[in-house]
């Protein structure tokens, strides 16, 4: 039997008088959190939610998120967290697709009405049969005449409840993937599968007791998840959260908090560094406060990770990840060293190769695919056999990710396979270009992407963010990539940009660039 509730459970009963979650002026204990996942378990019981059945989540990061995941668990169904930012088709779509049975979602804000919005999705879900708004306080009506609240399926729940038995192997949450080419998949991840990367995510950051955690990534993607919320459940560790990223907001939380471990995706740091150019904001509290950042999510440009820590005197600890594999896979692990650039070295338990287009092993240093093996591959991605076999081969997942390995044994990610240019029968990998392109004394950010061309097959085009009241014309940043580049390689065309397109984790939309 293993159920990952207990993460919660322990800490309620070792520390419970402990704050578990901060946000805003409002803070809840351990011992609070479990009494109120034990309200909604006992309310979806009430309700005719069965072992193995599907739960949707939408929520910003608010309290209410870790503790109706976790009495979602608790009844030993599955967790179906879905982004804050779909809209009504997409919420249609992910309803039908996990067979969930119920479904909570935030009210929202008036830019984003995700209530609204997932309020019309589930009404076409024809298997989803309770939605239940989540209000920013639960004693709040509906403002939706007739819609059932949070708040009116925890009215009168007993506070203690017998968490249903399950198996190691039963399916936990099913997270699903950002959807690059078709539709969305659904990840399944076992209650194994995320148990274990969380006590080695807890060990890779020596987190303890003691650790304030700053969660601005959205707690619906497997990075926040696992790596950060569940880790400070695991370890008794306070989590301070924020629904949406903003530079001079994070700096006021880690000073004000103390906070000492905070995990980002590279536009976020990027981001830090961008706003301290141009303020004479105090960092030394939060100088003394950070023992470690982290980074994944994709590639973090050297020259961003070299000045944040210069500024801050302390390491960013890339890694390496993917909603299939629970995510961590690689880490640049503290016993084992760092190298900057680089996403490290395999974690404990998990095997990975480079293989070629036939699925052969490529030599040291030479580019190939990165698959890997052992105990945070998903199950499957949820009613999709063939996408499954598509993915795992003989027990490796292929993450469509090109990589190098260099003779310490340390990974770094080239790029990924589907963002590879072809020009004239050649590849070319954006990264490379992009790290190229960074190293523009006026550059702040470059996105690089493959424009249809009718002679060469592929173009390279440069969407460039300049710094603040830097200048540099297109011609120059050629020049300038041409002159560090192989020839075939720096971009034909070049757009400088205000900003880029980015995600609900932060990461950079190319596919959104394409469209452009």
């Amino acid at each position: 039997m293993l159920n990952l509730s207990v993460l919660l459970e322990n800490s309620a009963s070792k520390y419970p008088n402990k704050t578990a979650f901060t946000f805003m002026d409002t803070s809840i204990s351990f011992a609070q959190t479990n009494a109120v996942a034990n309200q909604v378990a006992n309310g979806l019981v009430a309700i005719g939610i069965k072992p193995g059945d599907k739960v949707a989540l939408s929520c910003f990061n608010l309290p209410y998120f870790p503790i109706i995941y976790n009495g979602i668990l608790k009844a030993g169904a599955t967790v179906v967290p879905l982004s804050v930012l779909l809209k009504e088709d997409e919420v249609h779509y992910h309803l039908e697709n996990s067979e969930a049975k119920a479904y909570f979602c935030f009210i929202g804000t008036e830019d984003l009405p995700m209530g609204k919005m997932g309020l019309a999705g589930f009404s076409k879900a024809k298997k989803c049969e309770n939605f239940f708004m989540i209000m920013p306080k639960p004693e709040m009506p509906s403002p939706i005449e007739g819609v059932k609240t949070l708040g009116s399926l925890l009215a009168k729940q007993p506070i203690t409840f017998d968490t249903v038995p399950t198996s190691a192997t039963d399916t936990a949450v099913i997270v699903y993937t950002s959807g690059t080419t078709g539709k969305p998949k659904g990840a399944e991840l076992s209650h194994s599968n995320l148990m274990q990367n969380t006590v080695l995510s807890a060990d890779l950051f020596d987190c303890n007791k003691d650790d304030k955690l700053l969660i601005v990534l959205p707690l619906f993607h497997i990075f926040a998840m696992t790596v950060m919320m569940n880790t400070g459940l695991y370890r008794g560790a306070t989590s301070v959260l924020l629904p949406r990223f903003d530079a001079k907001t994070v700096l006021d939380l880690l000073e004000a908090h103390s906070i000492t471990v905070f995990a980002g995706v590279p536009t976020m740091y990027w981001g830090i560094n961008s706003y301290l150019e141009t303020s004479d904001y105090n960092i030394e509290k939060i100088r003394k406060g950070l023992k470690m950042c982290v980074s994944g999510g994709a590639s973090l440009p050297v020259a961003v990770l070299e000045k944040f820590e210069e500024r801050f005197d302390v390491p960013i600890l890339e890694g390496f990840g993917m909603s299939e594999g629970s995510p961590v896979i690689t880490f640049n692990q503290v016993d084992v060293g760092r190298k900057p650039g680089s996403v490290g070295t395999p974690v404990w338990g998990v095997q990975v190769q480079l293989v070629d287009e036939n699925g052969n092993e490529v030599a040291q240093g030479e580019k190939g695919e990165l698959v890997y093996k052992g105990h945070n591959v998903m199950k499957g991605y949820y009613n999709n056999p063939a996408a499954t076999a598509e993915t795992i081969k003989n027990g490796w997942l292929y993450s469509g990710d090109i990589a190098v390995k260099d003779e310490d044994g340390f990974y770094f990610i080239v790029d990924r396979t589907k963002d590879m240019i072809i020009r004239g029968g050649l590849n070319i990998y954006p990264r490379e270009v992009e790290a190229v392109m960074m190293k523009h004394p006026a550059v702040s950010m470059a996105a690089v992407i493959g424009v249809p061309h009718e002679q060469m097959g592929e173009e390279v085009k440069a969407f460039v963010i300049l710094k603040e009241n830097a200048t540099a014309t297109e011609e120059e940043l050629k020049q300038f990539t041409k002159d560090h580049i192989a020839a075939y390689k720096y971009p034909r065309i070049i757009e400088i940009t205000k900003a880029l397109p980015t995600s609900a984790t932060g990461k950079i939309l190319k596919k959104e660039l394409r469209k452009l």
